[in-house]
């Protein structure tokens, strides 16, 4: 890849030369070591001054690509030459010209770059930050703190102007001294006595947290890392030691608060966050450097290093996490047009596509299909039986109801072939607000976008990738969507237990869960509705008979007796819904009430046991009635091999791939005992059937180009 290092060291290359200059530069030995580690990466590197100029330049060096070409990068160094927020500028251009580049954005920058601006947000987020104060301008009030107090300007990173004050007088003295030479307010926070630890963050999904780092100070002078100090002109020694000697459960909160600092700024690639840690192991985030020096003795390098990332591989690291941030695969390459192999055709086909893909998800999206909303059901099963002609693929009337489900075939048959299931409605209430599509860096968001609308998306693009390798008619595919996902399947059900039992493999395009795991168990779930009659009765009034919410509170304590870990078993209750006339206690109230099991007879068994507690009461009638029972599915012995030929083809992409049991049940539950059946191969869901549901942009592209080549090989 073309790579360009961009840094500010020597240019004064801008129209006018006003504002706060930028005092941070990067040396000449450390650029020529980050533009020697990517040339041993394999990478065309040119390292650029981030002036004026730059775009004129990055536009000769990478050109706008081909199709088929991955564009260029930029792993940016810049600090800026001039004015507010400098680290903004080159990220800021990039952004507007369209080209990637390693590290935070803009505005996460700005926030960081803002450190009281910084502080309030992880307060917010109840991160620990020591109280503060801000100074506006000479001649403030004394703030309401106790001292020592540390102060340091507004907008300033690497130590500029940091100093410890113990009185007023020292306070005002360091503040003036701000005031003139940065021109700007002065933060005045509380000192934290004890160690100064540093965490580096790397990657973005998740996050990972680098092994804390530990600054010592030698010599005389107070514990803080001062700008002297990284100049080298402080006289003392200023020593890291990474990992840094804490125990095991402060690493790990240093970690846990270093991640959600990078994310409440809305961070990317890396970060460093710094931190006071008192006597009491209490930490406190002091602030994020959202552009991390990589010079040979600084901690991120050095934390990078005890985890077996020396330089060279750290910085080829940044390259890859970004590019996997902006592209979807961590190597998409480019592909010959004429090239007739046809693994090589379908990912060209896919990763020339990544916009077009994201598109189709977005009208997908926006286009509701809500489980009770009949019209919007009819259009988007009419939307699937297009994209399925285009394709070449032919209703099986067998198998299709023509309300509910429909299973098509690709022309070499679908028996004894790979089935693949999916949904088609949205399983929300009205009453639910409508989400329309958003995108962000890392993110697909929107109504149904991971439950639904990515694996129909996913599904679409695969067979299409088949097709443009010339596959697609030769292999024995078929596709079973159903309507009814939030209805439980009950009018679904018989025909996916006869399209599965006739094919020779099933999966199911359910979301994916996080850490890139499909499903291969999944507990059975029963739906009951319980409903309560007795007479209406005033509130005060003595009576032998039972008041109705009293008794079914008593009835759902016992009930939540019946969970157990151990026999995978759990009663709850979803929703109730008392009836009462006016000025009258309730004299009746209908519950649903959600079992979970792992075995069909176990179930019975919990049922049973649920009418026993309900018993018999005088003046009160109840029924139990199922409103539905979505089977298990079992981790069967069938499965053996087609769980190892997924894992295979995950592995031969170099696509993470785990496995995992679910609590939550799914269509696979229906599939016959007999035929190996894997769930949750569509893209990895996050905070499904919530106005949060999103799906990683990575995981879309990973799963369509699994789906693919997996098919290729069936």
């Amino acid at each position: 890849m073309k790579i360009a290092v961009v840094y500010n060291r020597e240019s004064q290359n801008v129209i006018n030369l006003f504002g706060v200059p930028n005092r941070e530069k990067y040396g000449k030995r450390n650029i020529k070591r980050i533009t020697d580690a990517l040339k041993k990466g394999g990478h065309q590197v040119i390292a650029l001054e981030g002036d004026k100029d730059l775009i004129d330049r990055l536009e000769e060096f990478m050109p706008r690509v081909l199709q088929g070409e991955r564009p260029g990068m930029v792993f940016n160094l810049s600090y800026g030459i001039q004015g507010q927020a400098r680290y903004t500028h080159v990220p800021g251009m990039l952004e507007m010209v369209g080209i990637p580049y390693v590290g935070s954005g803009p505005l996460a920058h700005s926030l960081a770059l803002d450190k009281v601006v910084a502080k309030m947000i992880f307060r917010q987020r109840g991160l620990p930050t020591p109280d503060f104060v801000v100074l506006e301008e000479p001649g403030f009030d004394p703030p309401d703190m106790a001292y020592p107090l540390i102060v340091k300007p507004k907008n300033e990173a690497v130590s500029f102007g940091i100093k410890i004050v113990n009185d007023i007088d020292e306070l005002r003295e360091a503040s003036q001294v701000i005031f003139d030479k940065f021109d700007q307010p002065v933060l005045a926070e509380q000192y934290i006595a004890g160690r100064e630890i540093n965490v580096g963050i790397l990657g973005n999904s998740p996050p990972e947290a680098l092994p804390p780092a530990e600054l010592t100070f030698g010599g005389d002078g107070p514990a803080i890392y001062t700008y002297e100090d990284k100049m080298k002109k402080s006289g003392r020694e200023v020593g890291i030691v990474c990992p840094a000697p804490l125990d095991p459960e402060t690493t790990e909160r240093a970690g846990k608060v270093a991640v959600g600092a990078f994310r409440a700024l809305g961070c990317y690639d890396c970060a460093r966050v710094d931190m006071r840690m008192d006597a009491d192991n209490n930490l406190y985030i002091l602030e994020i450097n959202s552009l991390p020096s990589l010079g040979q003795h600084g901690s991120f390098p050095n934390a990078a290093n005890a985890v077996g990332l020396d330089f060279d591989k750290l910085v080829n690291r940044l390259v890859e996490v970004a590019a996997a941030r902006y592209f979807g695969t961590p190597e998409p390459a480019p592909v010959d047009a004429k090239a007739r192999d046809p693994k090589a055709l379908i990912f060209g086909y896919l990763t020339q596509r990544r916009d077009r893909i994201e598109r189709r998800v977005k009208e997908w999206t926006n286009r509701s299909s809500r489980t009770g909303d009949p019209v919007g059901v009819g259009g988007a099963t009419a939307e699937m039986e297009s994209v399925l002609t285009e394709l070449g693929l032919v209703r099986e009337v067998n198998d299709s109801d023509g309300r509910t489900v429909q299973t098509w075939h690709t022309a070499a048959g679908g028996d004894g072939g790979t089935l693949l299931i999916c949904h088609v409605d949205v399983p929300l209430q009205p009453d639910v607000a409508v989400q329309a599509f958003r995108r962000d860096p890392e993110l697909l968001f929107g109504e149904g976008v991971a439950s639904s609308r990515a694996p129909l998306v996913m599904l679409e693009y695969a067979l299409r990738a088949l097709k443009h390798a010339r596959l697609l008619r030769r292999r024995k595919i078929s596709v079973l969507f159903y309507s009814d996902e939030g209805r439980d399947c009950r009018f679904s059900a018989d025909v996916i237990r006869r399209a599965a039992a006739r094919a020779d493999q099933v999966l199911v395009l359910r979301p994916g869960s996080s850490g890139d795991k499909v499903v291969i168990a999944r507990r059975g779930q029963r739906k009951f509705r319980l409903t309560i009659e007795s007479k209406p009765r005033r509130q005060g009034q003595v009576s032998k008979r039972p008041e109705v919410m009293l008794w079914l509170s008593e009835k759902l304590l016992a009930f939540s007796e019946l969970n157990s870990r151990k026999d995978r078993v759990a009663v709850s209750a979803i929703d109730v819904k008392p009836r009462a006339f006016p000025m009258l206690l309730p004299h009746a109230a209908t519950v649903t009430l959600l079992l979970t099991y792992p075995k069909r007879d176990v179930a019975d068994a919990v049922e049973s046991r649920l009418r026993e507690l309900l018993g018999k009461t005088a003046g009160l009638t109840w029924s139990l009635e199922a409103e539905s029972d979505r089977p298990p599915m079992a981790d069967r012995r069938a499965n053996a091999a087609l769980v190892k030929r997924v894992r295979d083809v995950a592995e031969s992409l170099e696509i993470p791939l785990e496995t995992e049991s679910s609590l939550w049940p799914s269509s696979a539950g229906l599939v016959p005992e007999e035929t190996p059946v894997v769930c949750g191969i569509g893209p990895v869901g996050r905070d499904l059937h919530t106005p949060q549901e999103a799906t990683p942009r990575i995981s879309l592209m990973r799963r369509t180009m699994f789906l693919a080549q997996f098919l290729r090989e069936a």
